[in-house]
């Protein structure tokens, strides 16, 4: 396999913007189960419920530094959606290689809806979302050029 990435914690100064110290102390780094799996796991900073209908938006505290050329796409684990219908607000989180460099140190938060009919306990150092690393391409006559400087939704601010 080809090695692309690497995960890293945020610094705690960044993290205390939307957690605590005693989260941050806790936070451990992205990994994926078994030789054969193809999502790195994300855990949970510290534990939370979601009633049916309810969202949550979960500051993780990693950040990854990804070679050009790759993305991470960040999904719920599969079976969080399969037993409880959790979802991504945004459907599936695109995690760009130039996000490392953002402002914000590239922190990733993950926004989820239970959209089933029973209430989600996800206990603290538990998996709740999974990231995957994707090649892509792009067209030959593309000309991007800019470099981002904020975070998230920051590439289509001028």
């Amino acid at each position: 396999m080809k090695r692309i990435a690497q995960f890293f914690k945020v610094s705690e100064s960044e993290y205390l913007k939307s957690g605590s110290k005693e989260e941050y102390e806790k936070i451990t780094l992205p990994t994926r189960a078994t030789a054969g799996s193809a999502g790195y796991d994300f855990f949970a900073p510290k534990s939370f419920s979601l009633l049916p209908n309810e969202g949550i938006k979960i500051p993780t505290g990693i950040r990854a530094k990804i070679d050009d050329g790759w993305v991470l796409k960040i999904y719920p684990r599969s079976s969080l959606g399969f037993k409880y219908r959790l979802s991504l607000d945004n459907t599936v989180g695109i995690i760009d290689s130039d996000y490392y460099f953002a402002e914000n140190e590239g922190h990733i938060f993950i926004k989820m809806t239970n959209c089933g009919d029973k209430e989600l306990f996800i206990e603290e150092g538990k998996a709740f979302a999974q990231g995957i690393f994707i090649e892509y391409g792009i067209t030959v006559d593309d000309n991007a050029t800019a470099n981002r400087t904020g975070g998230f939704g920051s590439t289509d601010k001028k």
